[in-house]
């Protein structure tokens, strides 16, 4: 198996068009048709559904077209490793980050590296820390953003001088608004959008015992997707504070739970792990930073 075809294969799934997707790879629809038929007959397994104007991933082509995507993720991050070891002057860092404020310090960091190396680029991968955890330990990522206790058995990390607060994001409009702070028997009877991740570790300690009577309403990834919700009146969010504009022009506020929660940031990345010269010089920028900064109690 060609990683040229892997890359075919990707672009006739994205385009769902063989005639579309062989105009863009600048090659012949013939011989890209060609290809695709040699590596289903090298899987032994139909990867598209075919019709006059289209073509649609079979089951087995959704299995592929994920690990295909993960095989050139590395692939291309191996070249760029190996193209940086000659230079120091540019090159690629990739970082992982759940949804956290924390990211501040890479992009400080990143922005110090910019202006001494103007070549340097940075990808942030953003989702939950799980999903983060998962990239990071397959060789994906570089750094990772968390907001949750680290495993040392498995990875290296700097605790960010700062932590999250959490709050219940609401309307403006709401009676709640009127309060400086919210406390739990103050959300027992009201519509809840919580994280999902957040259901299994901050919850569970802020709520206690009555975690499982709250009227949970809806589960989010995303702050910024939940605070659409909450916009839309379905109920209310608790996540991080700082994480959506609440400014003059928003028609959302924040209140801080009483009593107040806070979660930690971890900078972390894998044990043992070889680092390219324009990432190693991040973590020193990143480590430099943290010194001059004093951390939040």
């Amino acid at each position: 198996m060609e990683i040229r075809v892997l890359r075919y294969f990707l672009e006739v799934a994205r385009e769902g068009n063989i005639t579309r997707a062989a105009a863009y790879l600048h090659i012949s629809q013939p011989t890209l048709s060609r290809q695709i038929k040699e590596l289903e007959e090298e899987l032994g397994k139909k990867l598209f559904v075919r019709s006059n104007y289209s073509v649609k991933l079979t089951e087995e082509g959704m299995l592929l077209r994920k690990r295909a995507e993960d095989i050139l993720d590395m692939v291309d991050k191996t070249t760029e490793e190996f193209r940086a070891l000659d230079e120091i002057n540019g090159g690629d860092i990739r970082i992982g980050c759940a949804e956290s404020d924390g990211i501040k310090y890479a992009a400080r960091a990143a922005k110090s590296l910019h202006q001494r190396y103007p070549n340097i680029r940075c990808h942030i991968y953003s989702s939950g820390t799980e999903a983060v955890n998962e990239r990071l330990d397959r060789g994906l990522l570089d750094f990772a953003v968390i907001v949750q206790e680290v495993d040392l058995s498995r990875y290296n990390y700097l605790r960010l001088p700062v932590q999250d607060a959490w709050g219940v994001l609401m309307r403006k409009d709401d009676p709640l608004a009127r309060q400086t702070s919210v406390r739990i028997q103050d959300l027992l009877d009201k519509p809840l959008i919580c994280s999902r991740q957040s259901l299994r570790e901050e919850m569970v300690k802020w709520f206690g015992d009555v975690l499982e009577k709250l009227n949970l309403v809806a589960t989010y990834d995303r702050m910024y997707n939940a605070s659409i919700l909450t916009r839309e009146g379905l109920g209310y969010t608790i996540g991080f504070q700082n994480l959506v504009d609440t400014g003059a022009d928003s028609v959302l506020c924040v209140r801080p739970l009483e009593p107040p929660l806070a979660s930690p940031m971890y900078f972390i990345w894998k044990k043992y792990q070889v680092f390219t010269p324009v990432a190693s010089l991040l973590l020193e920028e990143l480590k430099c930073q943290i010194a001059r900064e004093p951390a939040e109690s």
